[in-house]
């Protein structure tokens, strides 16, 4: 933060975070004394008589000795110039004008512009250090990243991002508060004409087509040794240092999420998010960038919205966009034309999306949340991916549509149908699952949360998918086995529980289909989670509602919620798609008009995502029973009960299991001279802090789900 250190006494200083009307009125012409002063220092004046210049009338706000060797033109309004030094980090300077040139300028108090070569059309908040820029301007036609238009402009200079496709079909526009949900439903629903203009006029909304623009600079704020800005609305509290070019951008920051900008950065056409950072030579062109997100060692972003809380770095990233949490910092990655649900992680070496397969370059890719293909692997368009799909290296040379969440995919080298383990997840890595709950909640920095995140890998969005693995499981086992009926499929899959059943998917991969391995375990895995997840759905809900047991009552209470049963990851908050379509009609009928609406529309639904859950949790229970809620037996929740608690110790047995293989493996702990040293290195496994808190959550949940089922059975 900029501190302010006063040398002579003053009055009290202006907040600087906004530009009110009072502070224009207040003020005065230069004194005759006050010219010759100016005049005497160096400074020097377009205008003769120096009328165009004004200073504050409050006594002692105006010492004209802080002012040397400048040049001014046009009109300038000065606030507070006295003695003070303002310090930022190790920055330490005298407040004042020095070695500059102002153009219709408006400065208010106790700032520091020094060694600024041009600086024309600003308005600059209190305490702000301008230090070594060679040009600091901005037109009278500025949208600040912004895709809107100016009086008698044209619809082919509007500000557009490519997202999820190069062929611009699914483009959207930017503007200051935008999230990944209003990007997502812009970008997705493209068949509603009427939608899509709606959303235009969205944008437009408060958009003062006639009055003239001026670049803003809130209070606070550092910016030093940068060789253009243009056209740009910066945030209080920003440190902006080293930039090479700033053009048409809105830098949202505050003293809650300050953003920060760095050496060799070039950053036009686009909209950085609060708390977020961009350095080290990155580069975004045509983007919007969301809150506490960090771009950085070379990256280039073009044509895309990055979601909060990412990381991307020494990559490409062409023509996406990708929800929160998404990881991209290795190497040599390439990522073009995919919308990628949030919380995915990219590989070094990764090239995903390739249109050399089409006569046109308008391939896309869909990866559902928790996306991780591994090292050097590539895709061609169109392929789409489950959630938490974890990809093993290899060259995937034709387009894939992998529909079991929570699964591995491989390449035989021997064959050309690629493997697929569903379920491997819960089967093989429950420790990594698990902590991918935990770990995106630590993550999250932002401090005002607009964007609804949902980091729980069991929520509505993969139980839809495993519910539809399931399906196609049964389907293929029945398929593969000659069975005369789908009930047949399904009971072998339940008396057979250690059967060894390779399926064939076909239209898993194009040409050569696909290998689903341990069919039979996995449909039993899913079985269980989509019960544990039910369970403690119904579990949170009860809690919420203060319902001591799961009963009739609890029952009735649930079902006078509406049941949706298609859920969508709109930016990365889970809600009914039904709840979209409502929020459609309400844009296209006029009682939704600005974002801002748009948005407390988002976070009414997520008021409500507790009872929809619960109805969406009892929903599974009974499409798992075949049978109403109302009739559950005895048995029945007893087999419940009893599945939920042993999915429950199997993920804490699971996660301790994976890790510990990393402390008994003999190629793990061959690099270690004794196990005191890998001890000393890797501490060990009981002592592991999440599997601590692994383990006491599923006490606490045991004793939970005793509690809640005990009138049941």
């Amino acid at each position: 933060m900029v501190t302010l250190r006063l040398l002579s006494a003053g009055s009290d200083m202006h907040t600087g975070h906004c530009f009110e009307d009072s502070f224009f009125s207040e003020t005065r012409r230069l004194f005759a004394r006050e010219i010759a002063v100016l005049v005497k220092n160096g400074c020097s004046n377009a205008e003769k008589s120096w009328s165009n210049i004004f200073v504050k009338k409050e006594k002692n706000a105006f010492c004209p000795e802080l002012i040397h060797h400048t040049e001014f033109s046009g009109t300038i309004v000065l606030g507070a110039v006295r003695p003070g030094v303002l310090k930022y980090h190790d920055l330490e300077l005298e407040c004042g004008i020095y070695n500059s040139r102002l153009e219709n300028c408006i400065i208010e108090d106790d700032v520091c512009i020094r060694n600024v070569a041009y600086l024309s059309n600003y308005r600059i908040g209190s305490r702000v250090i301008l230090f070594n820029i060679q040009e600091m301007s901005c037109t009278r036609h500025s949208k600040f990243g912004n895709g809107i238009l100016k009086k008698g402009e044209t619809e082919d200079i509007r500000i557009c991002l490519g997202v999820a496709n190069e062929n611009n079909m699914r483009a959207v526009l930017p503007f200051e508060n935008m999230i990944c949900a209003d990007a997502y439903i812009w970008s997705r629903y493209r068949e509603d004409t009427e939608l899509m203009k709606r959303f235009v006029e969205l944008t437009e909304y408060g958009n003062d087509k006639e009055k003239p623009t001026y670049g803003i600079v809130y209070g606070n704020t550092v910016i030093k040794n940068t060789v253009l800005i243009k056209d740009a609305k910066i945030g209080s509290h920003a440190y902006i240092k080293g930039a090479f070019k700033l053009k048409n951008i809105t830098i949202c920051s505050s003293e809650a999420e300050p953003s920060q900008i760095g050496e060799g950065t070039e950053m036009v056409n686009g909209i950085m998010g609060y708390g977020s950072k961009v350095f080290y030579q990155a580069v975004a062109v045509r983007f919007v960038i969301g809150k506490n997100c960090q771009l950085k060692y070379g990256a280039r972003l073009l044509n895309s919205v990055l979601g909060d809380n990412s990381t991307v770095s020494c990559c490409e990233l062409l023509n996406n966009l990708i929800f929160p949490f998404h990881e991209q910092h290795h190497n040599t990655s390439f990522l073009i034309a995919a919308t990628v649900l949030g919380q995915s992680n990219i590989a070094a070496g990764a090239t995903i999306g390739s249109n050399h397969n089409s006569r046109s370059p308008d391939g896309e890719i869909i990866a559902g949340r928790g996306f991780w293909p591994g090292l050097c692997s590539d895709f061609k368009h169109n392929s789409k991916f489950a959630s938490f799909t974890l990809i093993s290296k290899g060259s995937y040379q034709n387009e894939l549509n992998i529909r079991y969440p929570f699964s591995l995919v491989s390449i035989d080298s021997t064959e050309q149908a690629v493997h697929i383990i569903p379920a491997y997840w819960f089967l093989h890595n429950m420790y990594a699952i698990m902590r991918s709950s935990i770990k995106f909640k630590e993550r999250d920095k932002r401090v005002v949360k607009v964007q609804h995140i949902e980091t729980d890998p069991l929520a509505p969005d993969t139980m839809q998918e495993v519910l539809a693995a399931l399906d196609r499981i049964i389907e293929l086992t029945g398929r593969t086995l000659k069975l005369a009926s789908y009930q047949d499929a399904k009971d072998f899959l339940h008396r057979h529980k250690d059967a060894s059943l390779v399926l064939e998917d076909f239209q898993a991969q194009k040409r050569f289909g696909a290998k689903v391995f341990k069919a039979v375990q996995a449909y039993r895995e899913y079985r269980k989670i989509v019960k544990y997840f039910a369970a403690r759905t119904v579990l949170t809900f009860c809690e919420a509602k203060n319902f001591p047991a799961f009963n009739a009552c609890t029952i009735e209470e649930i079902k006078k919620t509406p049941l949706y049963t298609d859920w969508v990851n709109a930016g990365g908050q889970i809600m009914p798609e039904a709840k979209l379509y409502e929020l459609f009609d309400f844009i296209k009928r006029g009682k939704i008009n600005t974002w801002d609406e748009v948005h407390e529309f988002y976070n009414s639904c997520q008021n409500s995502y507790i009872l929809y859950a619960a109805r969406y949790a009892l929903f599974l229970l009974e499409y798992l029973y075949t049978r109403s809620a109302a009739d559950f037996t005895a048995d029945i929740y007893a087999d419940i009960c009893s599945d939920v608690i042993t999915v429950s110790d199997s993920i804490y047995e699971g996660a301790l299991s994976s890790r510990k293989k990393d402390f008994t493996d003999f190629f793990r702990t061959m690099t270690y001279r004794n196990k005191e040293e890998m001890t000393a290195v890797l501490g060990e496994a009981e002592h592991n802090s999440f599997l601590r808190r692994i383990k006491a959550d599923t006490c606490e949940f045991k004793q939970k789900i005793s509690l809640l089922f005990k009138d049941a059975f």
